[in-house]
């Protein structure tokens, strides 16, 4: 193992033809095991007229019906905790988690067995190890150890793979940046705006970290941002180490594509243990290489709470595995996760995404946090960008704010943004998932 680039060279470079027979057989089995044992799938499947045995190749997977979170939602509303999509017993299970509660919604409650959280740390190693993980690293993880998801399976997977890890729960920022230093850290995992917030306090507390520092990896979850270029470059320079992407869903459990240390732009589907389908989020018909959707996940490792054909409405672009040198199989999502179909809102009459948004903002150095707020004038919804900068750059912002005012028109059909210059240590700071997109609109989901 040591001596490869894969954590599983056998399927990671598996061909296509023997890729897909796999994926089928797998398929089969998931969905013989999700009728028989889970009420949530065997229901709708029987609506519609559906059966596993229909599975014959890999197209008759279009004959499922698609899963939702409002489905998900309804059945745990009707049957709490956890609705009648578990195919097992809730006494079965050794772990319970929540999603993240973004947007104000319901989290959902999930549950794992003993081999579905041995997979979920297989599925992490997989991204580790092709971003240079390796048991000699110290790894520092970020994360406040909640209930949350998170990072717990990239924690397991470390110690799998050998490697010292640090979790950094119930820390303040300054208590991090401490530790990171003390134990000679090789590796972080984090948010990228938790990573960018860990550069600044060590700033503030005298430390170079791409001087200082033996970090010479972020792995990164959690946001859109990771596969930001301007976002990248920020945190390369400033921590002086590469930066990987991941991301994974509560859904799910674990991650389902990560970016190897060729870093291609893009990341690499686990195709071995998921089918991943791109769609029109409107039609529901399979859009090709190239082009935006949404995400459709089918994971095949999860027993416990088998998702089948889920909805995630991420906007993700397909391309070929050959788009990367690494010598995988699987294909990729250009630029990572690209954003959320459900983020998108809609301002006098012209499309707004925040990914879209933070690509712009960071591409100016001198900015050190921002927010996005929406809200209703007299006449009009409007559109201001909050903005911190960085300390000792304020003079630059006369000349910065027309740049910026000027580069978000030009991307967004002429759309004028009002940009408002923050006192330090105005806006909010983020551990976990930024929520940097304020709506203030009377009846804000009216205007999505």
């Amino acid at each position: 193992m040591a001596d490869s680039a894969y954590w599983n060279p056998k399927n990671e470079t598996m061909p296509r033809a023997d890729l897909e027979r796999l994926q089928l057989r797998k398929l089969r089995q998931l969905a013989e095991w999700a009728y028989v044992n889970s009420p949530f799938h065997r229901s709708r499947w029987d609506a519609v007229g559906f059966h596993p045995a229909s599975l014959t190749t890999l197209d008759d997977l279009r004959r499922m019906p698609f899963m939702t979170r409002e489905e998900w939602m309804a059945s745990i509303a009707e049957l709490p905790l956890f609705g009648d999509l578990p195919a097992t017993a809730a006494e079965n299970a050794i772990r319970y988690h929540l999603t993240s509660g973004t947007s104000g919604r319901t989290p959902i409650r999930v549950l794992d067995g003993m081999k579905d959280w041995e997979w979920i740390a297989e599925m992490w190693c997989y991204g580790l190890w092709a971003f240079g993980v390796r048991p000699e690293d110290v790894v520092y993880i970020a994360f406040g150890y909640g209930q949350f998801i998170g990072f717990w399976g990239l924690h397991y997977a470390c110690e799998k793979i050998g490697a010292l890890v640090i979790p950094g729960g119930a820390q303040t920022t300054e208590a991090r940046v401490k530790m990171i230093m003390d134990m000679g850290a090789t590796t972080v995992a984090s948010t990228p705006t938790y990573a960018l917030r860990l550069w600044q306090q060590a700033a503030e507390m005298g430390i170079d970290l791409a001087k200082d520092s033996k970090v010479n990896k972020l792995i990164l979850s959690g946001e859109p941002a990771g596969s930001i270029p301007a976002v990248k470059r920020q945190l390369e320079e400033a921590w002086g180490a590469k930066c990987g992407d991941t991301a994974g869903m509560t859904e799910v459990g674990t991650i389902m594509i990560f970016e190897c240390d060729k870093q291609p732009g893009g990341t690499h589907i686990i195709e071995d243990h998921y089918i991943e389908e791109v769609i029109d989020p409107a039609s529901g018909e399979p859009v090709g290489y190239g082009e935006l959707g949404e995400r459709v996940v089918t994971s095949f490792g999860r027993g416990f709470i088998p998702v089948l054909r889920y909805r995630t409405k991420d906007m993700v672009v397909r391309v070929p595995h050959t788009t990367c040198s690494c010598g995988r199989t699987g294909d990729l999502y250009d630029g990572g996760i690209r954003g959320r179909w459900d983020d998108m809102k809609l301002i006098r009459g012209t499309n707004v995404y925040p990914r879209a948004v933070e690509a712009i903002v960071r591409e100016y150095d001198a900015i050190d946090e921002f927010q996005i707020y929406i809200w209703h004038s007299d006449l009009r919804d409007e559109i201001t960008i909050k903005v911190e900068l960085k300390p000792g750059r304020e003079a630059e912002w006369p000349a910065l704010s027309e740049e910026l005012t000027r580069a978000l028109a030009q991307a967004h059909e002429n759309l004028r943004f009002l940009v408002e210059q923050m006192e330090p240590g105005a806006l909010p700071r983020f551990e976990l998932k930024a929520k940097r997109l304020v709506d203030a609109r009377p009846v804000a989901a009216y205007h999505q």
